[in-house]
């Protein structure tokens, strides 16, 4: 029988085979926890983080993985997996943030609960429905309203709120 001829793998020392089935082993292990937690968790703002912890940190791991065996299999460093690990690292963090702030803006203009504002410039008080229609009082679920906006709900001023309210304002000419 012929002797078969050492595959790449095989060729690597021992440590650097070790290494590599280390950083692809918890790769993997990462992934498949980011995945079941896409499956487990409730709400899209709980769920937005585990595919940005997949995409980084397991990534990152396969990345050192291939780094080392590409580099020692082409006797030079592979500048290609770094590069991809890079795209990776700046997209992801991108992406999520839009689809995040995508999101939380859709959620407030339809009067949903959403998570708490950190900033300054939103505030998640409940307004009204009364208050922001003063026309047409109603009692249901009120939408979520900018900082500034003031609730006359449950005061005796609500009805003439709406009579004293400024006119809008007027158009300038064209010119």
């Amino acid at each position: 029988m012929p002797e078969l001829a050492p595959t790449a793998l095989e060729s690597l020392p021992l440590w650097a085979q070790w290494v590599i089935a280390l950083c692809v082993l918890l790769g993997a292990c990462i992934a498949t926890l980011g995945s079941w937690g896409l499956v487990r968790l409730k709400t899209y703002y709980e769920r937005v983080h585990t595919p940005a912890i997949i995409a980084t940190l397991g990534s990152w791991l396969i990345m050192w993985a291939s780094l080392v065996y590409y580099s020692f299999n082409e006797h030079i460093l592979a500048w290609h997996t770094l590069l991809i690990a890079l795209f990776i690292a700046v997209t992801v963090p991108i992406s999520t943030i839009f689809l995040m702030r995508a999101a939380l803006f859709r959620d407030r203009r339809q009067g949903k609960a959403v998570p708490p504002s950190v900033s300054r410039t939103v505030v998640n008080t409940r307004l009204h429905e009364a208050d922001a229609h003063p026309a047409k009082p109603v009692a249901t679920s009120s939408p979520l309203v900018v900082e500034g906006a003031a609730s006359t709900a449950g005061t005796a001023d609500a009805a003439s709120t709406a009579e004293t309210a400024p006119p809008p304002p007027q158009q300038p000419p064209a010119v």
